[in-house]
This record gives structure tokens, C-alpha cells and sequence, in this order.
């Protein structure tokens, strides 16, 4: 198989000017107490429609992927349209998703959240069509490895997303959490000198006596979460915050986007389960804003971000940090610049 040519062809950049989103100090705050913060609308209607036509045109068998380029990154290509549930890390392959992936609103809110540096990492298509499985308790950092662990992900509404399609929950208070290992050690790299750290069996497993994170969860009684979304609505949330979503016993489906993202000055070694070279795979994925001192990738279909527009290990004017101004909104500052010169 081949990948569909009109796939290829990088359709017009959008000549409609965006309004830079900016996030308040409000905003910012209660992403740190409840370890999400759901934006409303940050995505407009228009992108929203394109993509659910795009992933029409998927689900009618009309974009082709290689079965071998979802080998490696240990997914699958299924072969009806009726067996789609996800599809990973294809920001590497169509540009929509790498054009979704550096959506620049999206990447307003991490710049604020997690930058002003960012790194985009990992790309995932939600289908969840009608009968199909949700995922259980895990945290993201149990699967993707940044150090320091700064990822976070975002999570756009494609279709309307509530209790009866499967949308997602959230347990506020975890995000204060270590990330658990696994008894066949996936993270125990992540976290040192702690004697008390006890391993976890049955990460995502949807059945919560085969989780044992629901061991975790319980220690938070009644501040489980669910967080319902509109189309265009993004959900941000922290690596380590415990969340779910059931099954989807609706009759429509729960379509999503979910980018995964660190701050680019942390260490990635992970490429999704596919190979990279040397110690880290940091090479590989798309300096979203900002700059950074580690190596980078270009957008495969030269989608604008910091990778494009800045010269590889040039750094920034002066060093920037996301500060509340005198309109109580996050916005880059040098550092030690204040009200009155020094910082203070």
C-alpha cells in the first residue's frame, strides 16, 4: 500500500489571521491545583470540521498508510472501517496532523503551561466509535519519559464528548503524585531515592482490580472528575495526573486529537517504542516554540513553528520566563525585568 498522493500535497497555509490566545493567572493556577485546565473554543470551528472530514476520508479507505509505518510505532492499521480506534504519531506522515500537532493557539497555552520553550512529541487520532473501549487509570510520564518531567498533553474535542461516549476523567490532587513503575520495571528510572515507591501492575487496564493504580486513586475519594467537552474545546493536563475514560455506550462517536508535548530543554529518550540513536530522541521531534541547546527536528511538511524560524542552537535574546503582567495574564518576560528594573 501507498499513501494516498493528495496526502502529500500540503494544502494552502490559512490566510485568516488568529487572535493569540492568552492564558491568565487564574488559568494557570488551577491547571497546577486540579492537574488539567479545559479551554474552551481555543480551537475554531473551522479547523475542528476539516479534520473530522479528513478523518471521514480515513475511515472511507481514501488516506492509505503503510501497514510498516504504523509497525514501527508498535500500531496497528486495521481493515475496516469499522475497527478504527486510534491511530498514532501520523504528524509524521499527513501533514493535517503535523499542521493540528503545531496548532498555534494550542501551542499559545503551552507556552504558558510548560515553555516558553516547547517541544511536540507525539501525535494520536481518536476515533472511539460506538462499542469501543476506553482506556483506565494511567499517567502519561509512565509512558513517555522527558527529564526533567515537563510533558503534558493536550487533548481537543472533535465531536462532542460526555459520560455516555466516553469523555475523560480526571482524579485532582494526583498530579502531586510520583510516577509509578511497573513490576517489569517500565519507569523505575524516573524517580530516585524514594524507599517507599511501590510498583503497580495493569497500567490502562479498564478493569479497576487489574489496575492497582486505583489504589492510588482511592486515596483522593470524591474528587474524580469528569470533564465534558464541545468541538473545538482542549483539555491540558500534566504527566502525572491520574485519568481515565469508559467505554462508548452512546450511539455517536468520541472523536479526538491528543498531542503530547515537554518543555525542549528536557531530555526525551523515547520515540514511541520505534529506534533512535544514541541516548536520546530529541532529534526526532518538532521544536514547537521557543529555542533550545538540544538537537531538534523540522516539520516534515514545513508547518511554521520555532523549528523553521530559528537557526538550530541559536538561543533565545535573553533568557525568558511566563510571568503575570498588569492585566493578570501569562505573557514571556527576560528575566529580571520587573515593575521597578531588578526582579523584584
Amino acid at each position: 500500500m501507498t499513501i494516498h498522493e493528495a496526502v502529500l500535497e500540503p494544502p494552502p497555509a490559512s490566510t485568516q489571521p488568529r487572535e493569540k490566545y492568552r492564558l491568565s493567572v487564574r488559568e494557570y493556577a488551577l491547571f497546577r491545583e486540579q492537574g488539567y485546565l479545559a479551554v474552551r473554543g481555543l480551537v475554531s470551528a473551522e479547523d475542528v470540521a476539516e479534520f473530522n472530514a479528513h478523518m471521514d476520508e480515513m475511515m472511507a479507505g481514501r488516506v492509505i498508510v503503510p501497514q510498516e509505518k504504523f509497525a514501527a510505532y508498535q500500531a496497528h492499521y486495521p481493515d475496516k472501517p469499522e475497527d478504527w480506534l486510534r491511530a498514532h504519531m501520523l504528524h509524521r506522515l499527513i501533514p493535517i496532523h503535523e499542521r493540528m500537532l503545531l496548532h498555534p493557539r494550542i501551542l499559545d497555552v503551552l507556552e504558558a503551561l510548560i515553555g516558553p520553550d516547547v517541544l511536540a512529541l507525539q501525535s494520536m487520532t481518536f476515533f472511539k466509535q460506538p462499542g469501543q473501549p476506553g482506556q483506565g487509570y494511567h499517567q502519561d510520564s509512565y509512558y513517555i519519559a522527558t527529564l526533567p518531567d515537563t510533558l503534558c498533553g493536550a487533548w481537543l474535542a472533535l465531536t462532542p464528548a460526555d459520560e455516555a461516549n466516553g469523555c475523560l476523567w480526571f482524579t485532582e490532587g494526583t498530579q502531586n503524585e510520583p510516577v509509578y513503575p511497573d513490576t517489569g520495571g517500565q519507569a523505575l528510572d524516573r524517580h530516585s531515592n524514594m524507599d517507599d515507591l511501590e510498583p503497580i501492575f495493569g497500567a490502562s487496564n479498564m478493569d479497576v482490580t487489574q489496575n492497582s493504580l486505583s489504589r492510588i486513586a482511592a486515596k483522593y475519594p470524591g474528587r474524580e472528575v469528569k470533564v465534558e467537552a464541545q468541538p473545538g474545546d482542549v483539555v491540558f493536563f500534566g504527566g502525572h495526573v491520574l485519568h481515565r475514560s469508559h467505554s462508548n455506550r452512546a450511539s455517536y462517536p468520541r472523536r479526538s486529537y491528543v498531542g503530547h508535548y515537554c518543555n525542549a530543554r528536557s531530555w526525551v529518550p523515547w520515540n514511541h517504542g520505534a529506534p533512535y540513536d544514541g541516548d536520546s530522541g530529541n532529534y526526532l521531534h518538532i521544536l514547537a516554540r521557543g529555542s533550545t541547546h538540544l538537537p531538534y527536528a523540522q516539520p516534515a511538511f514545513g508547518t511554521p513553528c520555532a523549528a523553521n524560524q530559528t537557526a538550530p542552537g541559536q538561543p533565545a535574546a535573553a533568557p525568558m520566563g511566563m510571568m503575570g503582567d498588569d492585566d493578570d495574564m501569562i505573557t514571556p518576560m527576560p528575566h529580571g525585568v520587573g515593575d521597578d528594573g531588578n526582579g523584584e
